[in-house]
C-alpha cells in the first residue's frame, strides 16, 4: 500500500515497501511467462521448468520483477493523489534493500494549484493602439504593384537612374580580355549597385547604340582575388532602355494577390491595413510584453515541480555548454563540484520560466486563449519556407523531439500578450 506525503501542490513523494513475498511472486509470474515460450537445450518448448528458467534469468527477472513493482507503487500514488496526469518523469529518491524487502520513495510532479482573478491586468502598462493612414495604405499598396512591375522598352534615347540598360559588354585588365568579364544582351537596372563601383553611374547619360568604354577598379575585398583591387576596362554598347511598369491597381491585382476570386481593391487595402498594423503593433507591444511577464513573475506565488524545474536547467545548461570550449567542458565533466556550480548559475530563471508558464496557461484560459493544430502547422510551414526547408521534415523534427508542446506554449503566450495589450490600447 503506497503512502502519500505532499511536499506541496505540485510535489509529492509515493512510500512504499516491497515486500519479500510479494517480490518473490512477481517473479514467479514472470519465471512462469518465459517458460511458456523460452527455448532451452534438453526441454520441449514450453516444458521448462520454472527453476530452471529462474536460475538462468535470475537477475534480468529480479530486474524486471521490481520494475514492474515500481510501476505499481507509481500508479498507486497517482491514484490516491487524484490527478488525471503527471508532469514529466516520476523520480525514484530512496531505493534501499533489507531484509524485510525494499524501501521506495519516489517524488512526482503534478500542476500546482493557482488561483487567478482579476489581478494579472495591473501588470499591463498603458499603451495607445497604433493607427494607420490613408496614405500609408496607398503606398504600400503602390509597392505591391511595383513589385508585380512589368518591364517594357522604354520610349527614350538616353539612359537614366531607374532604367533597366540592356547592354553588351566585354572587360579587360591589363588590355587582357578577362575571363567571364563578357556579355550580351544584359539586362541591368541603373542605381540597383549590383554591378562594380562607379560601372553603373557611367552608363547614366549613354544613348541607345552608343558604344563608350568605362574604367572601374575592383574593390580590395571582392570574391575573386586574382582580380581584387585591379583596375579594369569595359567597352559597353548600350542596346536597349526599359522601363518596369507597375502592375495596375484594380480588382483583378487584387484577387491575384489575395488568392481570393471575390476579392476587390477594398479587400485587398483592408489586407494592407491589417498587415501595417500587426506590423505597428508588434513595434510597439514587443517592450511592453517582456514587461507583463517580469510583472506576472513578481505577482505571483505558486508551487514548483522541481523535477520540471531541473528539466529546465538541463536545456539551459546544454544551450550554455554549447559555447564552452571542449576543454573548459572537459573541466566541468571531471569536476562535480564545479559542474553542480554551473547549473545552480541557472536556477532562478529555470524556476522563474517553469512558474510563469504556469501562471500564463491558467491566464490563458480565463482569457479564453486556445492555439488551434492548424496554427501550429502554419506557422512550421512558414518558418521551413523562410530557411528553405521542407515544411514536412521540420514537422517531422518537432514531432520527434517533443517540440510541439512547447511551440503551441509559445504562441498561446504570444496570443495572450497581444490580447492583454489590445484589450487595454481600448480601455477595457
Amino acid at each position: 500500500m503506497a503512502n502519500i506525503e505532499k511536499l506541496d501542490s505540485a510535489n509529492s513523494i509515493v512510500k512504499a515497501t516491497i515486500e519479500n513475498q510479494d517480490l518473490e511472486a512477481k517473479k514467479d509470474e514472470i519465471a512462469k511467462k518465459i517458460a511458456k515460450t523460452a527455448k532451452i537445450q534438453g526441454f520441449r518448448p514450453g516444458k521448462v521448468p520454472v527453476k530452471v528458467v529462474k536460475k538462468m534469468y535470475g537477475e534480468d527477472i529480479k530486474r524486471d520483477a521490481i520494475s514492474e513493482l515500481v510501476k505499481k507503487i507509481i500508479d498507486d500514488g497517482i491514484k490516491e493523489l487524484g490527478v488525471e496526469e503527471i508532469l514529466g518523469e516520476p523520480e525514484i529518491v530512496k531505493f534501499d534493500e533489507n531484509d524485510n524487502g525494499i524501501d521506495v520513495e519516489v517524488k512526482i510532479y503534478t500542476k500546482p494549484e493557482i488561483k487567478i482573478e482579476e489581478e494579472y491586468k495591473e501588470c499591463v502598462p498603458a499603451v495607445e493602439a497604433p493607427e494607420v493612414s490613408e496614405e500609408e495604405i496607398n503606398k504600400e499598396l503602390e509597392e505591391l504593384a511595383k513589385a508585380e512591375s512589368q518591364t517594357k522598352v522604354a520610349d527614350k534615347e538616353v539612359a537614366e537612374k531607374g532604367d533597366i540598360a540592356v547592354i553588351n559588354f566585354k572587360g579587360y585588365i591589363d588590355g587582357k580580355p578577362m575571363e567571364n568579364g563578357s556579355a550580351e544582351d544584359y539586362p541591368l537596372e541603373l542605381g540597383s549597385n549590383s554591378f562594380i563601383p562607379g560601372f553603373e553611374e557611367q552608363i547614366e547619360g549613354m544613348k541607345v547604340g552608343e558604344t563608350k568604354r568605362i574604367k572601374v577598379k575592383f574593390p580590395e575585398n571582392y570574391g575573386a582575388k586574382e582580380i581584387a583591387g585591379k583596375e579594369a576596362e569595359f567597352d559597353v554598347t548600350l542596346q536597349e532602355i526599359q522601363e518596369k511598369v507597375p502592375a495596375e491597381i484594380n480588382d483583378e491585382f487584387a484577387k491575384k494577390y489575395l488568392g481570393d476570386e471575390n476579392a476587390t481593391v477594398e479587400t485587398l487595402k483592408e489586407y494592407i491595413k491589417n498587415t501595417i498594423e500587426n506590423r505597428k503593433k508588434a513595434e510597439v507591444f514587443a517592450p511592453k510584453k517582456e514587461e507583463i511577464l517580469e510583472c506576472l513573475v513578481k505577482k505571483y506565488e505558486i508551487d514548483i515541480p522541481e523535477g520540471i524545474v531541473e528539466k529546465e536547467v538541463d536545456v539551459m545548461v546544454n544551450n550554455e555548454a554549447a559555447k564552452l570550449s571542449p576543454a573548459e567542458i572537459k573541466e566541468l565533466q571531471e569536476n562535480p563540484e564545479k559542474l553542480e556550480e554551473f547549473r545552480n548559475k541557472f536556477k532562478d530563471e529555470a524556476k522563474d520560466r517553469v512558474k510563469l508558464t504556469f501562471i500564463v496557461d491558467e491566464i490563458a484560459k480565463k482569457e479564453n486563449i486556445e492555439v488551434s493544430d492548424n496554427e501550429i502547422t502554419q506557422v512550421i510551414y512558414y518558418e521551413a519556407l523562410m530557411q528553405g526547408q521542407n515544411p514536412q521534415d521540420v514537422i517531422k523534427y518537432y514531432q520527434e523531439n517533443n517540440l510541439l508542446p512547447v511551440l503551441k506554449m509559445n504562441l498561446v503566450e504570444e496570443k495572450l500578450l497581444n490580447k492583454l495589450l489590445e484589450d487595454k490600447a481600448k480601455g477595457e
